[in-house]
C-alpha cells in the first residue's frame, strides 16, 4: 500500500445518489464496499464528511438566518450523516467508531485524538462528526485539521470529478485535467480545490491532497495502492 493511514474527505451531496436531497442507501452501500476494500488491505482509514445533503450554515445565512446558528444546524447534520455512513459500514461488516467535535454521548463518542487513534491502529473505521465544533469553519477544515491529529498520511477527497480542472469540467467542454499540481500553482491559477483556510493549513503541514472520483468502482482502493488516480495536489 502506497500509504498506511488515510483521510477520505466525503461531501454531504455525495450521499444524495440520485436524489434531490437527503441520503441514498444505495450510494451508502456503494461507499462502504469501497471503504472496505481499502480496509481488507490493513489500511487504516478515517472520515469526515459534509452536511450538505441535509442543511449547508451559509446557506441559511444567505437567507437571513443567523450566520453562527446556521453552521451549528450544519455540525449536526453532519453527524446525521456520519450515523448513517457508519450503519452502512457495519452492515458491511466493518467495525467502526463515530466520534463527534459536539457533544452528543448518546449517539457518538467526544473528539479524543488519543481513542481516535488507537481505533485506528485497532483496524476500526473513525468517522469524524460535528465539523471542527465551531461556527465560521467548513468540513474541508474539519478534514485537514483531523488529519493532522491523527499524522494521516494523506487526505483523500472524494467528488463526482476526476480530479482538478482548468476550469470547471461540467461547464467548460475545454477544460483541461491535472495529474499533479503544487500548492503553489492551485493558490496562483484561483483553483477552488477547498476553502482557503483548509487549503493553507494543509500547505503549511505539507498534508498531500488527491482529489479522485469516489463515484467509480475500484478507484479508492487504486488511489491507495499509487496509481495515478485524480489529480495529487502536492509541494
Amino acid at each position: 500500500m502506497q500509504y498506511n493511514r488515510v483521510l477520505l474527505k466525503l461531501s454531504g451531496e455525495a450521499l444524495m445518489g440520485d436524489r434531490q436531497y437527503g441520503i441514498d442507501p444505495k450510494r451508502l452501500a456503494e461507499y462502504a464496499t469501497e471503504i472496505k476494500s481499502v480496509t481488507d488491505q490493513g489500511v487504516e482509514v478515517a472520515i469526515v464528511i459534509g452536511g450538505g445533503n441535509i442543511f449547508r450554515g451559509v446557506s441559511g445565512a444567505s437567507k437571513g438566518m443567523d450566520r453562527v446558528t446556521g453552521d451549528h444546524m450544519g455540525m449536526l447534520a453532519t453527524v446525521i450523516n456520519g450515523l448513517a455512513l457508519q450503519s452502512a459500514l457495519e452492515d458491511a461488516g466493518i467495525p467502526t467508531r463515530l466520534q463527534s467535535a459536539i457533544k452528543i454521548n448518546e449517539v457518538a463518542e467526544p473528539f479524543i485524538r488519543r481513542k481516535a487513534m488507537r481505533h485506528l491502529e485497532k483496524g476500526r473505521v473513525v468517522i469524524f462528526g460535528g465539523g471542527t465544533g465551531n461556527p465560521y469553519f467548513t468540513t474541508d477544515s474539519a478534514a485537514v485539521l483531523r488529519a493532522i491529529e491523527i499524522d494521516a498520511d494523506v487526505i483523500l477527497k472524494g467528488t463526482r470529478v476526476d480530479g482538478i480542472y482548468t476550469s470547471d469540467p461540467e461547464k467548460d467542454d475545454r477544460a483541461t485535467k491535472f495529474d499533479f499540481i503544487s500548492f503553489q500553482d492551485v493558490i496562483s491559477k484561483g483553483l477552488k480545490v477547498m476553502d482557503t483556510t483548509a487549503f493553507t493549513l494543509s500547505q503549511e503541514n505539507k498534508l498531500p491532497i488527491i482529489v479522485f472520483d469516489m463515484n467509480v468502482p475500484g478507484n479508492l482502493l487504486k488511489v491507495v495502492t499509487g496509481e495515478k488516480i485524480g489529480t495529487k495536489v502536492n509541494l
